[in-house]
């Protein structure tokens, strides 16, 4: 089992996408745990302030280092985290060898950022990995840190009900996968390639390996390129 802790100020933007389908499968079979933290339980004062406004000044407000650092070592205190990762735009660009390695680890922490970010000084010296979901930015961490935990939890063993599904997505062999087709096998001339009906698993198998390669080519070659 893998457990991912989430720390979020806005806890109940992570609650649908958990709650249901392959997520929720996969929690309710014992097979992933997550639990989502709210920074706010930290916040300094009365109001729980989780933000003030950058040194040196500027537009937009910097999280604060203290409720973030005190949530992080109250849960380290529970139990040792292999990574403790941190959602932001600069960090290094989420890719599927990624997630691979990180569905091998037994617990995860992922901090959420907002605003213009988190104090320097958390990034630091508590963050082991910085990740982006893509070169572009988002009114918070939520989304990511769920894009993030998805990849992950869908290839624990046991999610899946065809664990060999997740081996030929997408990027696993640094390829894009072939196309698919379901029933019917003709509808309204509009027909599916006559191998996929041969019964001959070798043509098959083959047809989707040049098939991979084909659509890498044309819409991803920099994948081939590396």
């Amino acid at each position: 089992m893998i457990r991912i802790d989430i720390i979020t100020c806005l806890p109940r933007l992570l609650d649908s996408h958990f709650d249901h389908s392959i997520m929720k499968r996969a929690q309710d079979k014992g097979h992933a745990k997550i639990v989502v933290h709210d920074l706010r339980d930290y916040g300094i004062g009365k109001s729980r302030q989780v933000d003030d406004y950058a040194f040196g000044g500027g537009a937009g407000m910097v999280m604060l280092m203290e409720p973030i650092i005190n949530n992080i070592k109250a849960l380290q205190a529970e139990r040792t985290y292999d990574d403790v990762i941190y959602l932001t735009p600069d960090g290094k660009r989420l890719e599927q060898k990624m997630v691979n390695r990180f569905s091998l680890e037994t617990n995860l922490l992922m901090i959420c950022g907002h605003y213009k970010g988190i104090d320097e000084r958390v990034r630091e010296h508590f963050i082991t990995q910085e990740i982006s979901i893509g070169d572009y930015v988002l009114s918070g961490g939520e989304l990511a840190a769920t894009v993030l935990t998805d990849a992950i939890v869908r290839l624990v063993p046991g999610v899946l009900n065809d664990e060999t599904s997740a081996l030929t997505d997408s990027f696993q062999d640094d390829l894009l996968a072939p196309p698919v087709y379901t029933r019917p096998a003709d509808f309204e001339g509009m027909k599916v390639p006559d191998i996929l009906l041969s019964g001959n698993t070798n043509k098959i198998d083959e047809w989707r390996a040049n098939q991979s390669h084909m659509r890498t080519k044309k819409r991803r070659p920099d994948l081939l390129s590396d």
